[in-house]
């Protein structure tokens, strides 16, 4: 028996974060001593006013069988009023979707956007599931290649020269898995500029990170620019804010008649989105004061864990103005990303993701989680300053990059 499956979904990459994230835990069950800073989980709990409200949601009001298909009216209305006031979003519940998780929010997104052969453009490095979403919609990912040099700052002209006729879509992520960095003002001023130029393009984006970012620095959402915001969609969910990464609780926000096309297909992909979760993301809204403290937990260890690692010769790596992850780059002469990712789990015993896997302008970096623990973080800073030292790299070379011999 020949059987024919689907081109599209036959020829998808599997998810390198996911897969280096599996290692760590079967190497964990195996016994082995591996410290995993490959995934995006937070190390919180649930704050407990969260698990409460979900917890009343599914014993006293019951709320365990089918709900409104784009989501609980006043969990809708209550991302409306935070987009208003915290983004500049101007929306009402009518413009939202409640999906389980932000993943099936984009994914839902891209697949009710796309027709077959529509080019959308992805800033690299990015996140390692765009281009694979938008290859199973029919789409063509282009990668637009940003710089480490540059601090992976894009401006219109960057877009232009990979723009055709077939561009249907921009897809950016801000604060940015995997560099770190956020959206700034002459940036989206660019952005605004370019879609003034392509009236036929929109935007995706994802702001999941939106409430972890450091310095004092301010999140900009490109849909509170009124000139383009009829062809903006917004991205965001609980996952990291709130660390809800196990509750699978995401939303969309766009423009109505962009949100009707997403609703219909939503329909026959998922009745509705679990009702006490959504009471959990009801309370979660509220949770200031919970994620104000994780945020300045994240930037503690993102001081101590960037400081430790760029004391070691051969490494750099820039402070992330948002997220939590360290990009890191190694600066090794004959080592891909993906070869040093798997130097350091054998002779570190550190798990993260080769910078390969986010596409173009990731060669020799490589993504770690700072959602861990002070203690795991520092360990994994000595651990791969013991393995760099075997590959007997001196001050000399660093500039090369150069191992010597």
């Amino acid at each position: 028996m020949s059987l024919l499956f689907n081109h599209a979904v036959e020829n998808l990459k599997p998810s390198e974060s996911i897969k280096y994230i599996e290692k760590a835990k079967l190497m964990k069950m195996q016994g082995i001593d591996v410290i995993g800073l490959g995934g995006g989980d937070p190390d919180f709990p649930t704050p407990k006013k969260i698990c409460d409200a979900a917890y009343e949601g599914m014993t006293t009001k019951e709320n365990t069988h089918y709900t409104l298909g784009r989501g609980i009216p006043a969990l809708r209305n209550r991302i409306a009023r935070k987009l208003n006031e915290e983004n500049t979003i101007k929306c009402t519940e009518e413009n939202i979707l409640v999906t389980p998780g932000g993943k099936m929010a984009i994914y839902n997104s891209i697949r009710a956007m796309l027709n077959e052969g529509d080019e959308v453009l992805c800033l690299d490095p990015s996140w390692v599931s765009y281009a694979p979403i938008v290859s199973s919609s029919g789409g063509k990912p282009v990668s637009v290649e940003l710089s480490y040099d540059n601090n992976y700052k894009f401006n219109a002209d960057l877009l232009e020269a990979v723009t055709t006729e077939k561009t249907k879509m921009v897809i950016i992520n801000y604060p940015c898995n995997p560099t770190g960095r956020i959206l700034h003002e002459e940036e989206a001023l660019e952005l605004v500029k370019y879609l003034k130029a392509h009236e036929n393009v929109v935007i995706l984006s994802d702001e999941v990170y939106e409430k972890i970012i450091y310095d004092g620095n301010k999140h900009i959402s490109i849909g509170s620019y009124g000139e383009i915001a009829d062809r903006v969609i917004t991205i965001n969910g609980f996952s990291k804010c709130a660390a809800m990464t196990g509750w699978r609780l995401g939303y969309v926000c766009a423009p109505k008649e962009i949100l009707k096309r997403i609703a219909s297909l939503w329909e026959h992909i998922m009745t509705c989105t679990s009702g006490f979760i959504q009471d959990g993301g009801l309370a979660a809204l509220d949770c200031t004061k919970e994620m104000g403290e994780m945020q300045k937990c994240y930037e503690l260890r993102r001081n101590a864990f960037i400081y430790a690692l760029n004391k070691i010769p051969g490494i750099s790596c820039k402070y992330p103005e948002g997220a939590f992850y360290a990009w890191v780059k190694f600066n090794i002469d004959g080592m891909n990303s993906y070869e040093i990712c798997d130097f350091l789990i054998e002779e570190a015993r550190v798990v993260g993701v080769p910078g390969d896997a986010y596409g173009l302008g990731g060669d020799k970096c490589l993504r770690f989680s700072f959602a861990n623990s002070m203690e795991d973080l520092m360990e994994a800073a000595k651990r791969i300053e013991i393995a760099m030292k075997k590959l007997n790299i001196t001050d000399n070379h660093l500039k090369t990059g150069k191992r010597s011999k």
